[in-house]
């Protein structure tokens, strides 16, 4: 859980940016709600590096360097982190570390890094994965803890290789602010939400505790309706997908925070049973997803995929809840289950009855199910 500067800001960031950041973690409640890294992204180093190769923060956005505002991050009892790339050139044309990884390492943990992100431009001829346990390898050596965050936008299946690379890797190509829609830049695309969500439907198996599939950071805040906003974050934390905010908090609006701090939700991510949700059924325009947690309890949401209001009437004995990859059921036939409205902070009732809701467009209902102790 975190912040990266990329989504709103690309190369446009500096010292204060980091700072104010910080402050707002604190000041917002964001590090009460269990965000704590603070992550610079491309355009943070200088052009060139120095005379002895090693890579430097540009002089003029961060006039005190790295370790400073490490410094500064880390009073707040926050993690700091940065972005490098594993080609000859960071995509915005920034030195990258290829050839310079171990030596590029050494500089983060003399920083006081706690995260990298490791991106994927100007890699040519590359192996990805052996270009990321190279990586993996430098950061060992190096002797900090430092979360590696793969970035090659699942153009190599990471899924499949690297559990024991790194720590989360990015399952596709940019995010943008929208519901669902790809933007062609000519030779790549950026995705919507729920093109990102419906991009990798059978990769859930390679997901749990220290290594996640990434749908990238978030765009709650930046120009999508509040109950989209709603609806993105709701599935993040369904699909067990790290929660990095990419917004301007110096802007954020009370909506925009009470969605990001909502602790009932965010519990639902961050259980213990590091499960990814899966997709239940998508019919007359709801899409429903479960995800089961930690004590037999279940979270499942329903969105309105449609441009107007439905009336949503489920029946909970209508079909089977059922995560056959880890042999989980939503036992509806044996127990009744207590149903709680994470938005709303509110009790709905028990699984006896049909669950009953409006939905305004692109809204959701997302919902905790707890067994019901009988009498």
């Amino acid at each position: 859980m975190g912040w990266n500067s990329w989504n709103t800001f690309a190369t446009d960031i500096d010292e204060k940016l980091v700072m104010d950041t910080a402050d707002l973690f604190v000041t917002l409640g964001l590090k009460d709600a269990g965000y704590e890294y603070i992550v610079l992204d491309d355009g943070w180093m200088a052009k060139e590096r120095d005379e002895n190769g090693n890579m430097v923060a540009d002089p003029q956005k961060f006039p005190n360097g790295m370790k400073a505002l490490a410094d500064y991050v880390h009073d707040k009892g926050l993690k700091f982190g940065l972005y490098s790339c594993a080609g000859s050139k960071t995509c915005a044309g920034y030195p990258g570390s290829r050839g310079h990884e171990y030596q590029d390492a050494r500089s983060f943990a003399s920083w006081e890094v706690d995260f990298l992100k490791y991106d994927w431009c100007n890699t040519e001829n590359l192996n990805a994965q052996g270009a990321y346990e190279t990586m993996r390898d430098a950061l060992a050596k190096a002797g900090r803890p430092i979360l590696f965050s793969i970035c090659e936008w699942g153009n190599n299946q990471p899924w499949e290789w690297a559990e024991n690379v790194g720590h989360m890797w990015r399952v596709s190509g940019d995010i943008t602010n929208c519901w669902d829609c790809e933007v062609d830049h000519g030779g790549w695309s950026s995705w919507g939400v729920w093109k990102i969500i419906n991009m990798r439907e059978n990769i859930r198996y390679a997901a749990g505790p220290d290594h996640w599939n990434d749908l990238d950071m978030m765009e709650v805040g930046n120009g999508m309706a509040v109950a989209e906003d709603r609806s993105h974050f709701a599935m993040w934390c369904i699909m067990a997908s790290p929660l990095i905010l990419g917004n301007d908090l110096r802007i954020a609006n009370t909506k925009t925070i009470e969605t990001l701090t909502n602790s009932e939700v965010i519990a639902v991510s961050q259980d213990p049973l590091g499960i990814q949700g899966f997709r239940v059924s998508n019919k007359d325009s709801v899409e429903i997803w479960a995800k089961p947690l930690f004590n037999d309890a279940w979270a499942m949401t329903f969105v309105n995929m449609s441009d107007k209001v439905l009336e949503l009437h489920y029946d909970w004995h209508d079909g089977v809840v059922e995560d056959k990859l880890n042999d989980l059921k939503l036992e509806i036939g044996t127990h009744r289950y207590t149903i709680k409205d994470l938005f709303q902070h509110k009790k709905l009732g028990d699984t006896s009855r049909k669950l009953e809701a409006t939905l305004d467009q692109h809204d959701v209902l997302m919902v905790l199910l707890e067994k019901k102790e009988e009498p």
